[in-house]
């Protein structure tokens, strides 16, 4: 008897020390900051969501990284029945009451852009300008003044600014969509090039900007990037000229309407690679993350040219007779 009851005594001793450490935590995890991914996080919780599930894609979205802690706040709170449905921006730095409040409201007054792969950054600056309800102050700005604005240098814009779907509070800045969408191309562009494939014939992360730019021009379809970057790094790697399109298209700006001619391959600018050799100056279009990839991992292919199939995709040939043969049965048939 007497040694149960000591028992009772260490199992009522550890219960208090473990409901303390617990305590504990729950006070820390109240009052840091949340480990959020990024400096903003955008999301949707659907109508009828259940507690758990909410707190799944908070941690699925990078705002949480388990969800117990916040399960626990929640029901201590009893803010559980009042979390609401709706498309939401989080801004770091954010603690879990914070977060709670916010999903307690519903959606706030905010704004969604849609910033797509593959268009350029006079694309992003005229969807800014013509969206409505935040403050236009870059508007008056050239390209090169909000370079320096948002990166502190005065340096070409094209390519620096990541597409990504990036939600806006009523009123705010247009800078501080710009900043984002910079800081998150450092981001991602930085981590990439430190686990780049060795031996890239790039001596910056900018000229593999530029390389990836190219290939979000060259293809839509995500599991030929690599081989377009296989390609072209090919060319470069033997003193080829690139030869693509893309460039000669951003080189002509408004003379462009649709269709390049034999002229206009033959007509030298900066961006024409038909008559330059190398990569061209800058970036051509605001590339994804699929291509900073491929540009950085190239395939390991002996292909050197590529041509359309007709059907969306491009057939890859490691020498001029069958690139040329290639292009007789999918492009001059068509004529």
């Amino acid at each position: 008897m007497r040694f149960i009851k000591q028992c009772l005594k260490y199992v009522a001793a550890l219960l208090g020390i473990s409901g303390l450490a617990l305590a504990l935590w729950l006070v820390i995890f109240t009052i840091r900051p949340l480990p959020m991914t990024a400096e903003t996080i955008g999301m949707q919780i659907p109508a009828g969501a259940s507690v758990r599930s909410i707190a799944d894609q908070l941690v699925t979205a990078g705002i949480l990284r388990e969800p117990y802690s916040f399960l626990a706040i929640v029901k201590l709170t009893g803010s559980g029945s009042r979390l609401q449905a709706g498309d939401y921006a989080f801004n770091a730095p954010l603690q879990v009451l914070g977060l709670i409040d916010l999903l307690q409201h519903g959606t706030f007054d905010q704004f969604k852009l849609q910033l797509t792969e593959g268009k350029t950054f006079a694309d992003l600056r005229q969807k800014l300008a013509e969206m409505p309800g935040i403050r236009h102050d870059t508007l008056n700005m050239s390209d090169m003044e909000l370079m320096q604005l948002v990166s502190g240098e005065l340096a070409q814009p094209e390519g620096w600014f990541f597409p990504d779907t990036y939600f806006i509070d009523t009123q705010s800045s247009d800078i501080d969509l710009y900043k984002r969408a910079y800081q998150k191309m450092q981001q991602y562009l930085s981590a990439a090039w430190e686990a780049r494939q060795a031996g890239l014939p790039y001596q910056t992360p900018y000229e593999a900007l530029i390389m990836a730019s190219i290939v979000e021009k060259e293809t839509g379809v995500e599991i030929e990037r690599p081989q377009i970057a296989g390609v072209f790094v090919n060319r470069l790697r033997l003193g080829m000229r690139l030869q693509t399109d893309p460039t000669v298209i951003y080189g002509m700006g408004s003379r462009y309407h649709g269709n390049i001619s034999r002229s206009d391959l033959l007509t030298d600018t900066p961006y024409n690679t038909y008559t330059r050799s190398g990569l061209p100056p800058t970036p051509i279009a605001l590339p994804g993350l699929a291509s900073i990839q491929a540009a950085l991992h190239p395939a390991n292919t002996r292909a050197l040219y590529f041509v359309a199939n007709g059907q969306g995709s491009h057939v890859f040939t490691s020498s001029l007779e069958e690139h040329n043969k290639a292009v007789r049965t999918y492009q001059l048939k068509k004529h």
